[in-house]
């Protein structure tokens, strides 16, 4: 399994967090499930963070079988539809960056 991380970094403007809540799972969540290949989806909001480290006040994971899904997924039109809304998030809800990466994915039951 590979997981692909959309890592938002930065802050939320002030007084913007519930609406940037909503925006994401009323507009941006449910683009994303539609990407073609993934396995699973999850959207988490910061909740608590370091004192003295880097703000993410979202993570997007979306889980894949394989490459050749991730790939998939990538080419789905609905990524590009939620890519095209990126800047416009960014410019109203989160001064900061998007950061990706793809991990190798290992899942264990706690014993």
């Amino acid at each position: 399994m590979l997981t692909r991380y959309a890592i938002f970094e930065g802050r939320v403007r002030p007084g913007m967090d519930s609406e940037m809540r909503a925006y994401v799972n009323d507009v941006l969540a449910p683009l994303w499930r539609q990407f073609d290949g993934a396995h699973t989806v999850r959207v988490m909001f910061g909740v608590e963070q370091d004192p003295d480290g880097p703000s993410f006040p979202l993570v997007l994971a979306i889980t894949y079988p394989d490459a050749a899904a991730m790939a998939r997924g990538l080419a789905s039109r609905a990524r590009y539809e939620s890519r095209d809304l990126l800047p416009e998030f960014f410019a109203k809800y989160i001064d900061g960056k998007l950061l990706h990466y793809v991990m190798e994915t290992n899942i264990f039951m706690p014993n």
